[in-house]
């Protein structure tokens, strides 16, 4: 897809209320703009036609998805973006007092670390072993916390239903 080509407005209609759906019974809120909220929807319909997954709309993605993990939407940012500034990166999840009007939606700095930083992350979890005294590994969601004993993670969260690969071996 190109990036000048029109997303239906019934596309962004279908995907909005089922974020919106999501959001509100996981405890989160879209943000208030309707308008704005739906800019932003229809760039993650962009980012998922071009990639094949929701990339962030207000990240340069790299369109390796094993490489962007962390910034599928929602990205694992969220939640400490919310706690400090009341809204997210890219202001699609806000905290109530932003949906409430009690805040403004404000510039949010990025918590991405460099690439080389990511890479060395990764390098770092490589090869870990399940805690001591466990017969399984724990699988934690990387985007809402969810843990969960298994041989592997399961394919979608049950909480936030982000998908498998968003998990991490917990310790």
């Amino acid at each position: 897809m190109t990036a000048d080509r029109t997303v239906s407005p019934e596309a962004v209609d279908r995907l909005y209320k089922k974020l919106f759906d999501d959001a509100e019974k996981a405890g989160y809120h879209l943000g208030p703009d309707a308008d704005f909220t739906k800019d932003l929807i229809r760039s993650l319909i962009i980012n998922e036609e071009r990639y094949g997954y929701r990339a962030c709309p207000c990240r340069l993605a790299s369109g390796n998805r094993r490489d962007d993990l962390d910034i599928i939407c929602p990205c694992d940012y969220r939640d400490s973006d919310l706690e400090e500034y009341d809204a997210c990166y890219c202001g699609l999840y806000v905290s109530e007092k932003i949906l409430k009007g009690e805040k403004k939606l404000q510039p949010i700095p990025e918590r991405r670390p460099p690439e080389e930083e990511r890479a060395l992350a990764e390098i770092g979890a490589a090869g870990q072993k399940p805690a001591a005294g466990l017969s399984l590994p724990v699988w934690r969601c990387k985007v809402c916390g969810y843990l969960c004993a298994r041989e592997e993670p399961p394919g979608v969260c049950p909480i936030c239903k982000a998908d498998r690969d968003r998990f991490e071996r917990f310790m």
